[in-house]
């Protein structure tokens, strides 16, 4: 055995990072099916039992392997694309729920999968050969090189899903999906961790989620879930963290096109550990599930035309709580952070902000001209070169990069001829990602700097000292102010020199040129400050808090104010003055000849600090990074705080004296050392402490112009009024200081100097002090504000005319200035005031380059940009690019009384003769003379002539031309009775060969068929007329009332029920006992009784839901949901009801019955029985509308692909739209501007439309960024059309003629159905499977009602106690 295993040892042998790299480089496609790990029953692997819901017996590990932190020895796997350490409960309790599950799982694909009927298998086992684990090894190294560097796994465990199929119910009618996934999971472990692999190769992944089986034919399909959960950690049921990968249909789709470790279809993750591992973590070489696109090829990935890696590294993955809105369609940004649990369908975004190294070039050796790593030529000198250390444009350090340097020129695609793209269609890739070239740290020459996009330089080369990089300049090929003076700020003139161009603040102005700000005015700061500390020994981390500065420009006063930093930290912090004291330097009142930080740096600079506190000498290095000027002309900068400092206890107050620091100026960079005291008191206790700091300020500055003479290259800052808070109440960090920079001086006495210098003026602090003569001066409003300098106030340039925005552009005033910005359609140009047209890109729908079938097949559909996807049009089938005609008359369109005609894309319906109608409905034409019988006998004659194939039954008719009692088809042998009008009675189909029935004998009475009896008749028609042993069926006495005991089938369990059919609690019995029960029907009387399955409902607003079989009452109090009154008002056994809708008007609900394909309504009055109002030419009715003025009903059917209305009572029936719909759901109508809506989840081309309400006036009102929109609601009172959506999980508003659109809420789970009331929306839910409230105004979610009876609720509307001048 230790020979064995020193040989296993020997050939896991990690290879060096440069050879794995270009082994996993030669492979740069997706992952083809035979690159799969080997599997097979010839490979040991055993077969899982086929069947819908099955699971393995338990699987004995030879060696345990961990999951997060527990250690496990046995493993299951299901059928539904799972694996987990205990055996599945059954698959309703978590096949169509998010996660988390209740228990530990690992999911490369959790769907409602079925491999009966031999489709498909699933196989695993447990794997020790090396060829298994030297792959497991190289993918895990590959996604991990600095943590797993070295793993060498002793143990695999494999399961593959080959070919599988999702579930289906079984139909004679349509044959089953031809769509099957293959996928596999490995789980590879040492002693000390394991790994998880989930594989999808190419075409692997053909269907991308499942329906739930409770959706009947109502077409709603969940997406799959990828990723791990933990399950229930202890007896209190607390949840554990899970890591969830997928949310969307499109991050499903594209788990075979990316991967995070460089192979297409390939996923890595750290799933367990003996050391502590808070969450799963994923390999981060790359991989984005929310981009619609392809991920790079392997030479991509690693290559030198790759983002950098150091963006994303293993240890800066951020992680998310379950309440984490998941961002998914279109590609968003991830949500807010919390502790716990990651829902993580984004791209891995890293804690620390990524430093993006910007669009980089190379030199050409020869000619030494920027070149673009893709080979495509920079269009000229038109952009400022930066500095390579520049925040936000340098290169990655060597550190900060895993693995070896690879040669920068190999990989680079050649352009295209144009310089651009060729028409692609949506979601493929173009050549270079975003137009960018990017370069990784690879050994080049010092002199090719990281440069911008389209930019040249020549004659490049570094001068390195104290601390900064510093560029000289060739002026054979000089930018000029001609080309380029659009890089000066609006406040700022241009100037050309020999080499080149700088820019300089106007007069009352100053700055660098690139950024001005008036002088005088006050100033602000936004920005976010991150920490990862020692206070003492405890470690404190705290990420993107955020940090507030306002600096009184005239006097020097600097004011900042850090919030949420966890207390130790806060606390410890207070001496760091140099935090806020930045913006002292960069603000500070200014002596004359003498100049502060701002008109040094400008707007972009790092400022580095390293402080040194003693006596015991903890260390600290602080970054504040600045990125530009805002809109509002505020500065943005970003705070880094790492290492130790000493710990303060709480209550002690820091007191800094005032102190003076030397700065000492360069090309490019400031630099200063000081010493400070600081005092720690409480009460009587005083103690003295002190640090050193060193500070290093590096910017961009303009090297073309002289350097001003006036200007020293040292002065002094005197900091003045110190001072330094954290309150626990209000978990803010506070610096004060009051700065003025001047000449370098000693102690001496104080001398008077005029107040404009030491800030003792009174002037305005929005304007500028003048000195005069000793210690006279004058006061004047900066610049944008008016006054007499005591008191000043904005000047609204924009009202007032005396703003620059050109034609074509909107002025919008801020205070002391002003900002441009172009209208639609149109952009800045170089002088960034003028604002020029748009150049439309071009259209490949319009232009014909497109590669979609002929115009009468299919519709190009345009994405932007050049992107497209085509579709057939209504009556074809195929990808859009191909489509072939849809035989609609083999789908049965026609009334069985008619005859189909085909034509290409259409077909036509005609009635037979004796029949009249439209084709889709016919009734018999009462002047052939023929009875119905006898015309539903030459019906199916002539169906047989038509279609030989098929085996219609031909009714058997008596002397008369009645219905024979008894018929039995000529073909099966099954026999039947009927009633006089030839509907078959249910319970009396019998098989061939069974003793015939005696039909025909009349009953003693006619009376309405009771409760018990519909729900039997239509379970019987359900079941096909003979049920099974093991399906239920009621049994109804003579009367029609329930008999008191009911069995299941033909089995043993039976329970007692009551009059209305409910189950009594504990009286279901077990085999071979049988309750005694009760009856609880009292003898019939001579008066009727009220309905006893309708509750009246009470006074005032409340909501009315669909759930099934029933329609569930929820009162609101104001806009609260009142859960503890909620009730059931309707049961209606055997119906699925999907739409719902209220007549205010006679106080009647209507709803849709996608079971009994019928439309139906009750009264809200006591005793009211149920009544249907269609019951005809419908196959599955959704959504319902209701217009209480005109006494109309609008509804759609996903099944026939329509939209129709009706009087109130079914009658003036009519079809307004049954073209250019795919699945029509939703419909809401606005009576008062006559409008009709309605939605199409089509999932090529979901969208929102109108029309009014005849018909006329269709056109479409949204279709960018939706993925199902399932509810629609339009609120009378707001004026507002609104929907959710469980593609996008948004939801939104938009006016009615779809101006306007806003999101209101970005997290939802999966809506159904929504309804206005007031200032809330309220929706169903099918992850919840309950009643969910959203305030309006803020987005919150305020509320949510989960009915006891756990199952999908579908449609839900709002009733009031008045007609309101509108409804949804």
């Amino acid at each position: 055995m230790r020979g064995d295993h020193a040989a296993r040892r020997r050939a896991l042998q990690p290879l060096p990072p440069l050879l794995l790299l270009l082994l996993l480089l030669s492979r740069a496609g997706a992952l083809h099916p035979d690159e799969l790990f080997p599997y097979g029953q010839s490979r040991g692997d055993q077969l899982l039992q086929e069947g819908d819901d099955e699971s393995s017996a338990p699987v004995k590990l030879a060696s345990p392997l961990r999951f997060y932190e527990a250690q496990f020895s046995y493993l299951y796997v299901g059928t539904n694309g799972i694996i987990s350490t205990q055996d599945f409960p059954r698959e309703t309790q978590y096949v169509d729920d998010d996660f988390p599950t209740d228990f530990p799982a690992i999911a490369p694909f959790l769907a409602d999968i079925d491999t009966s009927r031999g489709r498909g298998q699933v196989l695993y086992r447990e794997d020790t050969s090396l060829a298994v684990l030297g792959l497991a090894a190289r993918y895990v190294r590959a996604g991990f090189p600095r943590t797993a560097a070295r793993f060498t796994p002793t143990h695999a465990f494999l399961a593959t899903w080959e070919q599988v199929a999702a579930y289906e119910e079984a139909s004679s009618r349509v044959p089953p999906s031809e769509e099957l996934n293959t996928f596999q999971a490995v789980l590879a472990s040492d002693e000390s961790d394991t790994y998880a692999l989930f594989l999808y190769p190419a075409n692997g992944l053909q269907f991308f989620g499942t329906r739930p089986k409770e959706s009947y034919n109502v077409q709603l399909e969940l997406p799959a879930r990828v990723g791990f959960c933990r399950g229930e950690v202890d007896d209190s049921k607390r949840e554990g963290p899970y890591f969830s990968l997928t949310s969307t249909e499109q991050t499903v789709k594209n788990l075979y096109q990316q991967s995070n470790l460089g192979v297409p279809g390939v996923w890595a993750f750290h799933i367990g550990s003996t050391s502590p591992l808070d969450n799963i973590r994923p390999a981060t070489v790359g991989g984005d599930l929310t981009k619609a696109h392809p991920s790079p090829s392997l030479e991509q990935s690693f290559g030198p035309t790759a983002a950098p890696a150091s963006a994303y590294t293993e240890d800066d993955l951020d992680y998310y709580d379950e309440n984490e809105g998941e961002v998914e369609y279109p590609p968003g940004e991830p949500g807010d952070a919390w502790n716990g649990h990651s829902s993580i369908d984004t791209s891995f975004q890293s804690k620390a902000e990524p430093r993006p190294l910007g669009e980089s070039a190379t030199l050409d050796p020869q000619t030494k001209e920027g070149r673009a790593l893709g080979g495509v030529d920079s269009p000229g000198l038109n952009g400022r070169v930066k500095a390579s250390r520049q925040p936000g444009t340098r290169g990655p350090a060597p550190s900060e990069i895993e693995g070896d340097s690879l040669d920068p020129t190999r990989g680079a695609p050649p352009p295209y001829a144009d310089g651009g793209a060729p028409p692609s269609e949506e979601g493929a890739p173009s050549a270079h990602p975003e137009g960018k070239a990017v370069l990784l740290n690879y050994p080049v020459p010092a002199h090719t700097p990281p440069l911008g996009r389209g930019r040249q330089v020549l004659g490049v080369e570094d001068v390195i000292g104290s601390s900064t990089e510093v560029f000289t300049y060739n002026a054979a090929n000089k930018e000029t102010c001609e080309h380029h003076h659009g890089q000066c700020s609006q406040h700022a003139f241009c100037t050309d020199y020999a080499t080149g161009f700088c820019c300089h603040c106007q007069s009352r102005f100053y700055g660098n040129g690139k950024h001005c700000l008036p002088e005088g005015a006050p100033h602000r700061v936004n920005g976010k400050v991150s920490g990862h500390l020692r206070v003492g020994h405890t470690p404190v981390h705290f990420t993107n808090v955020d940090l507030h500065a306002y600096i009184v420009g005239n006097d020097g006063r600097a004011y900042t104010a850090i919030s949420h930093i966890p207390q130790p930290a806060a606390q410890a912090l207070l001496p760091l003055t140099p935090i806020g004291g930045l913006f002292g330097w960069l603000f500070a009142l200014q002596k004359p000849g003498w100049e502060n930080g701002f008109s040094f740096t400008g707007a972009t600079f790092t400022h580095e600090m390293e402080v040194t506190f003693y006596p015991g000498e903890e260390r600290v290095r602080i970054t504040q990074t600045a990125e530009g000027l805002d809109p509002e002309n505020y500065l943005s900068i970003k705070t880094n705080i790492q290492g130790q400092v000493p710990y303060i206890p709480a209550n002690f107050t820091v007191h800094v004296a005032p102190y003076k620091e030397t700065y000492h100026y360069s090309d490019s960079a400031v630099t200063s050392t000081s010493s400070r005291d600081y005092s720690l008191t409480l009460g009587t206790i005083n103690q003295t402490r002190s640090y050193r700091v060193y500070q290093n300020i590096t910017y961009e500055a303009c090297r073309h112009s002289p350097r001003h003479p006036a200007v020293p290259t040292t002065q002094q800052l005197n900091v003045d009024r110190v001072f330094a808070l954290y309150t626990d109440e209000e978990r803010v960090l506070r610096f004060a200081v009051t700065n003025q920079v001047g000449p370098v001086e000693g102690d001496s006495d104080p001398i008077s100097v005029n107040p404009c210098y030491d800030g003792s003026h009174t002037c305005d602090m929005r304007a500028q002090c003048h000195p005069g003569a000793g210690v006279d001066y004058t006061c004047e409003c900066a610049s944008g504000y008016q006054g007499d300098g005591r008191g000043c106030v904005d000047v609204n340039e924009c009202a007032a005319g005396s703003h620059h925005c050109g034609p074509n552009s909107v002025c919008i005033n801020l205070l002391g200035s002003y900002r441009c910005e172009c209208r639609s359609g149109y952009e800045f140009a170089d002088d960034q005031h003028t604002c020029v047209s748009i150049t439309p890109p071009p259209n490949p729908c319009e232009d014909g380059s497109h590669s979609c079938a002929p115009a009468g097949q299919a519709r190009c559909i345009h994405h932007g940009g050049s992107t497209f996807s085509c579709a057939c049009l209504p009556g074809y089938t195929g990808t859009g690019h191909q489509c072939a005609d849809v035989d609609e008359c083999s789908e049965n369109r026609c009334h069985p009384s008619a005859t189909c005609y085909n034509t290409p894309g259409s077909f036509s319906c005609q009635c037979h003769p004796g029949y009249r109608g439209d084709g889709f409905q016919c009734t018999p034409d009462p002047s052939s003379g023929l009875t119905p019988c006898e015309e539903r006998q030459r019906q199916a004659q002539a169906q047989h002539a038509a279609y030989p194939g098929s085996l219609p039954h031909v009714p058997q008719c008596d002397e008369r031309g009645g219905f024979l009692p008894l018929q039995c088809h000529g073909t099966t042998g099954f026999c039947w009775c009927v009633d006089p009008d030839g509907r078959q009675v249910p319970g009396t189909r019998t098989p061939p060969g069974s003793t015939p029935l005696r039909c025909g004998l009349p009953e003693p009475t006619q009376r309405p068929r009771t409760v018990c009896e519909r729900w039997r008749e239509n379970l019987l028609e359900h079941y096909g007329g003979t049920p099974r042993d093991d399906q239920y069926v009621p049994q109804c006495d003579d009367l029609g009332h329930f008999i008191p005991l009911q069995c299941h089938g033909k089995s043993d369990f039976c329970w007692c029920v009551d009059k209305d059919g409910r189950e009594v609690q504990g009286t279901r019995s077990q085999p071979g006992t049988t309750p005694a029960c009760i009856p609880t029907v009292a003898p019939p009387t001579f008066r009727p009784v009220p309905r006893p399955d309708v509750t009246p409902p009470s006074v005032g607003t409340f909501l009315l839901y669909a759930q099934g079989q029933q329609i569930g009452h929820l009162p609101l109090n104001g806009t609260r949901l009142q859960k503890d009154m909620a009730k059931t008002l309707l049961s209606l056994h055997g119906s699925i009801v999907v739409g719902i809708d209220y007549d205010c008007r006679e106080r009647m609900v209507y709803w849709t019955d996608v079971a009994g394909r019928t439309i139906s309504r009750a009264s809200l009055v006591p005793g009211a029985e149920p009544e249907t109002v269609v019951n005809s030419g419908l196959i599955s009715p959704e959504g319902l509308a209701i217009d209480h003025f005109r006494r109309t009903m609008y509804w759609t059917d996903s099944g026939l692909d329509k939209i129709e209305r009706a009087r109130l009572d079914g009658s003036e029936r009519k079809a307004l739209f049954h073209t250019d719909l795919v699945n029509p759901r939703a419909i809401a109508v606005d009576p008062i501007r006559g409008n009709l809506y309605w939605t199409d989840w089509n999932r090529e081309a979901p969208k929102i439309e109108t029309s009014s309400l005849e018909g006329e006036n269709r056109r479409i009102l949204v279709n960018k960024d939706i993925g199902l929109p399932n509810g629609l609601t339009f609120d009378p009172f707001s004026k507002l059309l609104c929907w959710a959506d469980a593609g996008t999980k948004k939801l939104e508003c938009t006016l009615p003629d779809g101006t306007g659109r806003r999101v209101i809420q970005n997290h939802l789970n999966y809506p159904f159905s929504i309804v206005s009331y007031a200032d809330h929306f309220y929706h169903t839910d099918w992850r919840r499977d309950g009643v969910i409230s959203v305030n309006r105004d803020s987005g919150q979610f305020t509320d949510e009602y989960l009915p006891e009876q756990r199952s999908h609720l579908y449609g839900i509307t709002a009733v009031y106690p008045y007609c309101p001048t509108g409804r949804k």
